[in-house]
């Protein structure tokens, strides 16, 4: 009975906090992303990561230091109908937690003349945890449909046997399933570059980031029988052991603790890759052109087994070869092409931001190929405006709109993206001529994407999911000038 024929599937678990950018990038890095979005065009120390070319016509010769905290919450809901699930309509719905409580940010930058030199330290992907306390549909249908398909002909042998199973095989009510699956995911990245004022109107900027992936995966399943299908058992034995006794490791199997089904998992996964950046900026009469882009970074994930227990038919042994101990994943960071025009309405008062992001993720290899399954690229669309109150006070506001190309066949339960916009808003104090605070809070909203399927990952059976996210992210930051 221990037909557990997704199980490989945890392992790709993505639990990232949705933080804004793409499927794999997190763009909100410092506090002034979150309370204005549209931070490409920036001259400030935020520009270390949205537009480092600006960094030039930063307004301060010498050291700039930035720190910022950020607090993320998500939920990742599923609500699945499947024919085997007990529910009177058949439906179910799984809650998923993600958490990110503390996501901090280092900015550096020091500039000196026509040179400026930076650093940034930041989790650039992943971001938190995800706890799924009841498990997955997929893998709950997957021991339904597998205990359903291997008891159907012992019942249709012995017709004693029928008044004791009235759905013709052992359905969910004569045993218990228990599971959950968790996971961590971060990327941490590390920047380093140089930017130059090439003329008194434009500059550019070349580096690198290095980026380590960190994850770690968990989870289990047991499907146990209760005491309902252990009588029915009890009942029935003697007559197998009678007339068909190659059933009786089934049914023994069935009736002991846990012999339904009975998986454990513990798997831990490290990687690095390199990113080149490049990047440029103009400013002309109040109005500032940026462009930046990230070359495609070659990461392999590797699979390190601390506990690795299920017991998994031979026709499913090629899945889970990929995921066995050592096993190395490809999991490519995309290319990003960021282009941003800001125009200063009145100098030193007001300024307004529109940006373009493309994220080139049809062509960064995933485990499978499943890349290949998106529509398009990663497409999204920012604005943000900016309002000095006076030499103190700032306010701004903001918005940005994502989509990513999903499509049913990208779509899975440990990993699944929902197209959706997001608004921030917040402001900052100026403590001193040397020392900003910064503020901020965002907010998703997420389109549900439905996905249906006649052989419900691999049960044979159809099967209906409507995948749904929240995402709330609150942070805190402070640039110190020396």
């Amino acid at each position: 009975m221990k037909r557990i024929t997704t199980l490989a599937l945890l392992l790709t678990i993505v639990s990232m906090t949705a933080l804004a950018g793409g499927l794999l990038h997190n763009t909100n890095q410092h506090i002034a992303f979150m309370r204005m979005m549209a931070r490409g065009a920036s001259h400030e120390i935020d520009a270390v990561y949205t537009n480092p070319a600006g960094l030039a016509f930063m307004d301060h010769d010498g050291w700039t230091l930035s720190l910022n905290i950020q607090s993320a919450s998500q939920r990742r809901d599923v609500l699945t109908t499947f024919a085997l699930f007990p529910e009177a309509d058949h439906t179910r719905l799984y809650k998923g937690k993600a958490e990110a409580p503390v996501l901090p940010s280092l900015y550096g930058a020091y500039k000196k003349n026509r040179w400026t030199f930076s650093g940034f330290f930041g989790i650039t992907g992943g971001g938190g945890k995800c706890d799924f306390d009841s498990g997955l549909p997929m893998f709950d249908a997957a021991v339904m449909a597998g205990v359903a398909a291997q008891t159907k002909p012992l019942i249709a042998k012995f017709p004693q046997a029928a008044p004791l199973f009235p759905q013709g095989y052992v359905d969910p009510s004569f045993y218990d399933i228990e599971s959950a699956m968790k996971g961590r995911q971060y990327i941490f990245g590390l920047q380093l570059g140089g930017t130059y004022k090439i003329l008194d109107w434009m500059s550019a900027y070349a580096g690198f980031r290095m980026n380590y992936f960190n994850g770690n995966y968990s989870g289990h399943i047991t499907a146990s029988a209760n005491d309902k299908l252990k009588s029915a058992v009890g009942q029935i034995m003697p007559l197998v052991q009678q007339y068909a006794p190659e059933y009786v490791p089934v049914l023994s199997s069935m009736s002991g603790e846990g012999g339904l089904a009975k998986v454990a998992l513990d798997c831990s996964q490290t990687g690095w890759g390199v990113t080149p950046i490049i990047g440029v900026d103009l400013v002309w009469k109040g109005f500032t052109l940026a462009a930046k882009y990230e070359f495609k970074t070659n990461l392999n994930i590797e699979n390190d087994n601390k506990t690795f227990e299920t017991d998994v038919p031979d026709a499913f042994k090629e899945k889970m070869a990929d995921y066995k101990h050592g096993v190395n994943t490809p999991s490519d960071l995309p290319a990003v092409f960021y282009a941003a025009l800001g125009y200063e309405f009145i100098p030193n008062k007001l300024r307004a931001t529109v940006e373009y992001h493309y994220y080139d993720d049809k062509h960064a290899e995933m485990a499978h190929d499943k890349q290949k399954h998106l529509r398009h690229g990663t497409h999204e669309v920012l604005a943000g405006v900016e309002w000095d109150i006076n030499k103190t006070f700032t306010v701004s506001a903001g918005a940005q709109n994502t989509d990513y190309g999903l499509s049913d066949a990208y779509q899975t339960h440990t990993s699944f993206s929902c197209d959706s916009y997001s608004i921030g808003l917040g402001g900052a104090v100026n403590l001193s001529e040397k020392v900003k605070l910064n503020v901020g809070y965002f907010w998703t909203t997420y389109k549900d994407y439905d996905r249906s399927e006649t052989d419900y990952f691999g049960t044979t059976l159809p099967g209906k999911d409507t995948y749904s996210r929240t995402n709330k992210v609150f942070g805190a930051g402070i640039d110190f000038k020396f």
